[in-house]
């Protein structure tokens, strides 16, 4: 579980976070949505510690990240996996060295143990074909498996997805959000994923929290989100064609 309490952060002089309060739970996909520029990528980086927040605390499971040093923050960062918004491949490594390349910056292992592990996450991604590739040899939907399997490698607590379905076609889509939900509930991580995919959303979210100017503005579930009144909400979700289309067949639904 990840807990944020009253976090603030400014840039200069504009203020992106204002009192942000949320819990993210363990086992559970919890989502970040919001317009661009709205502060949920700065919210997500003050999180994992690659911005100082000016006032307020992360606990990751009751500890306190924002007030460690730098050796503490650093073991927390070792239970935390990463997938980027580009998959961030090494296009010099094979798929299997990618995915080996956490092993060998934050542990032990000797090349056996760490060739095994990777093995391991690649078959979990079913890429075990993969390994020998480059990543230039790669689909867009491989690549992001592959980020998938980089990301669990350390065998991680928390992982973050900035915008897992970006540049994907929807079919494949589909399947990273299921391989991502199969994993956080195989695992119980505590999964927290920034996207603008309302597919992914209403398919996966268990918790969606809305952040709109700054502020933590709605949060609930993807059956909610559907259903709740909140102005800004409504423009968000229902801003195409098809989802008013959508919203109205539920509304004449209802009635």
């Amino acid at each position: 579980m990840i807990e944020v309490i009253n976090v603030n952060k400014t840039f200069g002089t504009n203020q992106v976070l204002f009192d942000i309060n949320t819990t993210f739970e363990q086992g559970k996909i919890n989502m970040i949505i919001g317009q661009s520029g709205s502060g949920k990528s700065v919210l997500a980086k003050c999180i994992v510690g690659l911005h100082e927040v000016d006032t307020g605390q992360v606990l990751f499971n009751g500890r306190d990240f924002s007030a460690m040093n730098r050796a503490q923050r650093t073991e927390i960062r070792k239970e935390i996996g990463m997938l980027f918004q580009g998959s961030a491949l090494f296009d010099s490594m094979t798929v299997e060295e990618n995915v080996m390349f956490p092993l060998s910056m934050f542990t032990k292992m000797s090349k056996k143990e760490m060739q095994q592990r990777a093995d391991f996450c690649l078959d979990r991604v079913n890429l075990t074909k993969a390994s020998k590739l480059f990543p230039a040899e790669c689909s867009g939907g491989m690549q992001k498996r592959i980020g998938i399997a980089r990301a669990i490698a350390m065998n991680p607590k928390y992982l973050f997805c900035d915008e897992p379905n970006s540049g994907l076609d929807p079919k494949t889509s589909i399947l990273i959000d299921g391989l991502v939900k199969e994993i956080t509930e195989e695992y119980n991580i505590t999964t927290v994923v920034i996207t603008h995919d309302m597919n992914s959303v209403i398919e996966i979210g268990d918790s969606i929290m809305f952040i709109h100017q700054g502020k933590n503005w709605w949060q609930g579930n993807r059956n909610s989100i559907l259903t709740t009144e909140n102005p800004e909400i409504l423009s968000f979700v229902y801003a195409s064609e098809f989802m008013k289309e959508i919203r109205s067949t539920m509304q004449q639904r209802r009635k």
